[in-house]
């Protein structure tokens, strides 16, 4: 099983449109094979104002998360990224994990 996860530091006041960013967009990930589940988290808010945000998707292999990014459907969920650059305080920071134990 792999672990695939995205930090997001979103701008003080903007987290109300990137949620239903989120909320809103077709991800078309229940089709991939390989796909496992998919959760957005809302973390902690730091003292300058900005929210942290993670998407967190599991997937049977990394390999099949690595197809997931060369896919139509991966370009087709991410087409308008850049459009939405003022809800972030830079850059999302990725993360990958092999799960060794599931309890």
């Amino acid at each position: 099983m792999y672990v695939a996860m995205n930090r997001f530091a979103v701008a003080a006041g903007q987290e109300q449109a990137f949620e239903a960013l989120w909320l809103e967009r077709n991800s078309q990930l229940d089709d991939l094979e390989g796909f496992e589940a998919f959760h957005m988290l809302k973390g902690t808010t730091a003292a300058d104002g900005t929210r942290l945000y993670i998407s967190s998707s599991t997937w049977a292999s990394e390999a099949a998360f690595r197809a997931w990014t060369r896919s139509e459907a991966f370009r087709a969920a991410h087409k308008d990224v850049g459009a939405h650059a003022e809800l972030y305080q830079g850059p999302p920071v990725f993360e990958g994990f092999d799960v060794i134990q599931t309890l």
